[in-house]
């Protein structure tokens, strides 16, 4: 199992996490120059050497027309602070990053998916922050194309890397104020606080902002769990240097190795009801799988007065929960849902496309624990018997007849 620890003792920021996911693959040049072909408007991404406290790293650096972001990380709080020198910059909403990402971006549909997650966690926290709809909040040039190649270096990174689990220990915010367009706000920022929300995160001593909010959103995106060190043999390690110099070396910390066994935090939703019918239910159990639910299951039950009932599960991630709970009360009759944080351990999965008498099939792989096994996906045996009039336990013995 692929593993991924991201230590961040010094918090984070869309630039740590680009250069220290950048010091985990073997072609970092080459990488720089597929990045530096994407033709964004105005943008030249660079790597150099940094070094902190004697700790030699690499510092990700984006300039957009020659000009460098301020605090090289969105975090204008919705506006550009005219105290920062910089002068007036247009400014684009949503739609307009949309627009950049899905239509320009020469990259897979995947990472733009992730890119536009990881932008639409930060302009609800900005939207919450600041008491105005989505559609209202707008990013000003500068700092919208310099979040848009950090965020895509780190999804395209992270989709190179292919971790099976990312673990991330409790996030460093830092103390003290921060200035912005709107003034003097605390640490962490609202909008970073707001995105941190449910992720275990401590102040310390350090003055200043050690967490920005395209930081915390890439975290609180791409992390399968937050806590400590799990065991592992680490076969990679990266420094992703900041700016700013402290007593302690600023720098996000990527270790790339084999876990010891997959684990993976999962949330239990579940809610009892004894007046839908099956149809309904059915129905329900749809719109949940449409949701984000990694599993929906019924249990027969009895409840209050001898009624026969049902038990509904919902097994998700830690990040999908806003969006299942309304779920669960529009589509179930249900007045009240319970959460369960659980702990499941799981094998490792890959799919392998083989060639058959019968056509292309897919058969999915699973290992580890001691443990190896296959099946072939339902969907291509069904297909495959409807098409040939035959059974499907004729379509596998065909295929591993040809096989011996």
């Amino acid at each position: 199992m692929k593993t991924l620890y991201l230590d961040c003792g010094m918090g984070a920021a869309g630039d740590m996490l680009a250069a220290a996911l950048l010091e985990l693959i073997p072609d970092r040049d080459g990488f720089i120059g597929r990045m530096n072909s994407f033709g964004l408007p105005g943008v030249t991404v660079t790597q150099e050497v940094s070094v902190k406290c004697g700790i030699t790293g690499t510092h990700f650096s984006v300039k957009v027309s020659g000009e460098e972001e301020g605090s090289h990380d969105y975090h204008n709080c919705g506006n550009h602070d005219p105290e920062h020198g910089h002068g007036y910059h247009p400014h684009r909403g949503m739609d307009e990053i949309a627009h950049i990402v899905c239509e320009c971006l020469p990259v897979p549909q995947k990472v733009k998916k992730d890119v536009m997650a990881v932008y639409k966690l930060i302009a609800e926290a900005e939207s919450h922050a600041h008491g105005v709809p989505v559609s209202d909040i707008h990013f000003h040039e500068v700092g919208t194309m310099d979040a848009i190649a950090d965020i895509t270096v780190v999804c395209l990174l992270m989709n190179e890397i292919a971790p099976d689990e990312v673990v991330v220990s409790p996030v460093h915010v830092g103390s003290g104020k921060v200035r912005c367009a709107h003034g003097v706000l605390p640490v962490p920022a609202p909008a970073t606080a707001y995105i941190l929300k449910d992720v275990p995160i401590y102040g310390g001593q350090i003055q200043g902002e050690l967490c920005t909010p395209t930081g915390a959103a890439l975290l609180k995106y791409f992390a399968t769990k937050f806590g400590a060190m799990p065991v592992m043999r680490t076969q990679a390690i990266g420094y992703g240097m900041g700016k700013k110099d402290f007593e302690t070396a600023n720098c996000v910390r990527a270790m790339l190795g084999e876990g010891e066994g997959k684990t993976d935090a999962v949330l239990e939703l579940s809610c009892n009801v004894d007046d839908m019918t099956a149809e309904q239910i059915g129905f329900a159990m749809e719109r949940l799988f449409d949701g984000g639910a990694l599993d929906v299951y019924t249990i027969p039950i009895g409840m209050k007065k001898s009624r026969p009932g049902t038990l509904i599960r919902v097994m998700c991630r830690e990040r999908d929960k806003e969006r299942l709970v309304p779920l669960i009360f529009k589509y179930t009759t249900t007045i009240g849902v319970r959460e369960t944080k659980m702990q499941r351990y799981i094998l490792d999965r890959d799919v392998t496309t083989l060639e058959t008498p019968y056509g292309t099939i897919r058969r999915k792989d699973s290992s580890g624990y001691g443990v190896r096994r296959s099946k072939y996906e339902y969907e291509d045996l069904a297909r495959i018997a409807r098409e040939h009039g035959i059974r499907m336990e004729d379509v596998v013995a065909g295929i591993e007849d040809q096989s011996s």
